[in-house]
């Protein structure tokens, strides 16, 4: 495969298991670039991720991220930072096949401390901590499937993280 462009690690993991806060500290220390497909879906869209869950509905906001995944894959030669359920999709589990994929774990009571409780979370509107553990327990097996590593975050900072993924990626 040379000459083709691939992400030097792709970050899965639950809303709040630090992506994008590390996946940002983690080409800091590799000096890649970052890259996020939330951010990508928004700028595509043209508005918030929020606002596309209530004009058009999870179902259109899936379609857009599926696009952007496999986008993304094929052009990022940095980190990048999936949604936190893009791995709900087989075909982006089958497309992070032979990537080097990180799954940043968190435990729900830091979850919830990083994310708040709902805010800008469209999945966590509703009764947020009870739905932030049913994405956590649901999502879990399929970050597990995808990872080729698995970093805990709890109770750590981005730097220690990045560090310990930085180690992981030299093996």
């Amino acid at each position: 495969m040379s000459g083709s462009t691939r992400p030097v690690c792709v970050l899965v993991g639950a809303p709040g298991s630090g992506k994008t806060t590390v996946g940002r500290a983690l080409a800091d220390a590799l000096g890649v670039e970052f890259r996020d497909t939330d951010a990508d879906i928004e700028r595509l869209a043209g508005k918030p991720i929020p606002e596309i869950f209530v004009d058009e509905g999870e179902a259109h906001f899936r379609t857009l991220e599926r696009a952007a995944v496999a986008a993304a894959l094929a052009s990022c030669s940095g980190v990048l930072a999936l949604g936190g359920g893009a791995v709900l999709a087989e075909e982006n589990r089958a497309a992070l096949v032979g990537h080097p994929v990180v799954h940043l774990s968190v435990e729900l009571p830091d979850a919830v401390k990083r994310v708040g409780l709902g805010a800008g979370r469209p999945l966590l509107v509703l009764n947020p901590r009870a739905t932030l553990k049913h994405l956590m327990d649901q999502r879990r097996p399929l970050y597990a499937e995808v990872a080729t590593a698995t970093v805990v975050t709890d109770g750590r900072s981005p730097e220690e993280i990045a560090a310990e993924i930085v180690a992981l990626l030299k093996r």
